[in-house]
């Protein structure tokens, strides 16, 4: 089940909830301790020293709790209540080169700014360059309902948000403060009633997405995939794109490629076929899917090929994703898709559909969302980058948890869009087209938090044709 994203009142309203249950707010603090300290140990060897950095209020408490399950560390909790007076106590134990600090000073409740003396010690804890920084709930210092600091804020490289993610956390002025935001949805509060059309996906949503194939079954039982892609100079997007589907595992994959790269892309692939498009070639028969757009950008580019892109969007029955290239070529004012409709852009490639600038898609990417698929006939819309968004102009949003700046390479949004259509070309995966979008974009990011910078993007539909299990 997807986490809802909250504002501050929705998140105390579920706490009073709980409280009125009988639950206890210590043995919730409690709880949390816990799952920080799992948190650390998933992260650290036991030689790494921590510096845990605590305030006064509930967030400190949730730091100190943590304390009794880190034996095995070398842990310094050090107190902070009257800033001026211990900031030569924090420089003294910074200087100690703390492998891990935990904040735990301010948390979801400020809303005012710092006074001088508070932001100094932000500054100082955001000058350990040597140390990994750890926030509990929220980065200290930054309002959780605007996304902005209060004057200065922790500089986090992971943020561990207790419960749900908070409003403010998922804005992109908050991105340099929260670092990687993780979520920790299972902390003893009551089952959470709170609506929200924002969601944030959880590994548990996508257990049993792919079905187990049936022991009677034959490659027309997964569908037969078209992939149109690849040019003079980009031929190398067409290979991505096939090999990210064959990781998918549909029964049939046909990349249809200009005639001048037809060799360097049929020289590269194996089970897949492959075909020099001319203005007479038409689709199988049996097509359950097609993907366009992965290295169709030379200038070149035959116009009656994007003609029977344009055609297939329009009117085909079966799931049509657009990707790259092809998102310039969309037809638009339908007013309803009569199949499932995918389209992946980067915020430049949106920003250059809407005819506005990358900051002013960045600034509401969900509204960029759901402004985009409007536009497209209600198609799904994917709007990659940091939190990758997914949805449409209508019903929840949801944000994805997984990634790596490693993807952030040319060749990954190939590999992440024939995957997709790999997927969506399997008739069982296409009775939620939203699940099975989010899955791929999930599964994507997971591969790539596996890789190493060396060989990423070849190694990419590998690790995605790994099961999950062994992937993690």
């Amino acid at each position: 089940m997807s986490c809802p994203i909250l504002t501050v009142n929705q998140i105390r309203d579920w706490e009073s909830t709980t409280w009125r249950t009988g639950q206890t707010e210590q043995a919730v603090i409690a709880r949390v301790g816990s799952v920080i300290a799992r948190r650390v140990k998933e992260l650290f060897p036991e030689e790494t020293r921590i510096l845990i950095i605590a305030g006064k209020g509930n967030n400190g408490n949730d730091a100190r709790q943590a304390c009794p399950h880190l034996g095995d560390f070398e842990v310094e909790l050090l107190e902070i209540n009257d800033p001026a007076k211990q900031l030569p106590d924090l420089k003294k134990s910074l200087a100690q080169q703390p492998g891990l600090v935990i904040d735990a000073l301010f948390g979801i409740g400020l809303n005012r700014p710092l006074n001088q003396s508070w932001q100094r010690v932000i500054e100082t804890i955001n000058s350990a360059a040597t140390s990994f920084v750890l926030s509990v709930d929220s980065p200290s210092g930054l309002n959780c309902e605007t996304g902005l600091p209060e004057g200065a804020a922790i500089h986090a490289n992971t943020t561990l948000t207790l419960g749900a993610p908070k409003v403010g956390l998922l804005q992109n002025t908050a991105w340099q403060f929260v670092g990687r935001l993780e979520v920790a949805p299972e902390i003893g509060l009551a089952t959470c009633t709170a609506a929200s059309k924002l969601q944030w996906s959880l590994p548990q949503d996508f257990q049993h997405v792919v079905p187990t194939r049936q022991a009677a079954s034959h490659k027309g039982s997964y569908g037969h995939l078209v992939i149109f892609a690849g040019s003079p100079g980009y031929h190398g997007a067409a290979v991505l794109a096939a090999q990210g589907a064959q990781s998918a595992h549909p029964g049939l994959i046909t990349v249809v490629t200009t005639k001048k790269t037809y060799g360097p892309v049929a020289s590269q692939l194996r089970s897949t076929m492959v075909r020099p498009w001319d203005s007479k070639w038409r689709l199988p028969e049996n097509t359950t899917a097609v993907l366009f757009g992965p290295g169709l950008a030379d200038e070149k580019v035959p116009s009656s090929l994007w003609k029977q892109m344009q055609s297939i969007w329009r009117s085909a029955k079966f799931p049509v994703i657009a990707d790259a290239s092809g998102l310039d070529w969309l037809p638009e004012k339908i007013a309803k898709n009569p199949g499932i409709r995918v389209v992946t852009p980067h915020p430049g490639e949106a920003a250059r559909l809407f005819k506005q600038t990358t900051g002013g898609v960045q600034k509401n990417r969900p509204d960029a969302v759901r402004k985009l698929s409007k536009k497209l006939g209600g198609a799904l819309v994917i709007l990659k980058g940091h939190q990758t968004l997914v949805g449409s102009a209508t019903g929840c949003l949801f944000f994805n948890e997984t990634g790596s700046p490693m993807l952030a390479q040319g060749g990954s949004g190939d590999v992440l869009a024939g995957y997709l259509a790999g997927l969506l070309a399997q008739p069982d995966l296409q009775n939620d087209a939203l699940l099975t979008t989010r899955y791929a974009v999930w599964r994507h990011g997971l591969a790539g938090e596996s890789l190493a910078w060396n060989g990423l993007i070849d190694e990419l539909p590998r690790q995605l044709a790994t099961p999950v299990s062994e992937a993690v």
